[in-house]
């Protein structure tokens, strides 16, 4: 009988930048890094992902993502090729990018915004039903190049956003309850059962310091 196919997914933030110290909406605004305030996180993460072999990497194509994957793999020879995929951009915010909760807090369409957990879009931007149909048009077209018996683990460097709809998706949890902070993420691993991909099993990355001791 032949064995189980299985892809594993490490799902990473970019490191931090000046509008999450200011906690901006960033969405699909290009800002790069804040350097060098990010790089204990980065060093971190780096060294968090020694311990993996890549096959392949998928990468947003904006700054702030295109560092953070640069500083994690500097000096690997094994991380495969990279793929740098729009669809792994942050939530387009419209109107909402650069400004704060307390720009905005008074605004009755922000609020509708807030209450409807991201399926209304924000003024002149994107709801998290586009968001999800992007994130699964990438999801399916990795996962159909997966062998269903095969083995293939992927580096993603991506988004608060992006996460966070993985997670809703993968883990079953709630809108609220899938943030990850900067420079960190999840591992997702997938068994191929039935015909399709399943997730078996989602992990802090890098691992908390309880479990980590």
């Amino acid at each position: 009988m032949a064995a189980t196919g299985r892809l594993e997914l490490v799902v990473v933030r970019h490191g931090v930048t000046q509008w999450n110290r200011e906690r901006r909406y960033q969405g699909q605004r290009d800002i790069p890094l804040l350097l060098p305030e990010a790089l204990p996180g980065l060093d971190r993460l780096r060294k968090t992902l020694r311990v993996f072999a890549f096959d392949s990497i998928h990468c947003s194509d904006l700054t702030r993502c295109r560092q953070t994957l640069a500083h994690v793999i500097e000096g690997r020879e094994d991380a495969g090729s990279t793929h740098f995929d729009t669809r792994l951009r942050e939530l387009d915010f419209g109107d909402y990018e650069g400004r704060t909760y307390d720009d905005l807090e008074t605004l009755p369409a922000y609020r509708a915004w807030i209450d409807s957990e991201g399926e209304q879009a924000p003024p002149c931007g994107e709801s998290t039903v586009e968001l999800r149909q992007r994130i699964d048009d990438w999801f399916a077209e990795l996962s159909a190049g997966c062998l269903p018996h095969g083995q293939h683990r992927a580096l993603v460097v991506t988004h608060g956003g992006v996460i966070r709809e993985l997670r809703r998706r993968f883990e079953g949890i709630g809108f609220w309850e899938g943030g990850v902070v900067q420079a960190e993420g999840r591992h997702f691993t997938f068994t191929h059962d039935r015909g399709r991909w399943q997730c078996s099993s989602s992990l802090a990355v890098p691992a908390p310091a309880s479990a980590a001791s």
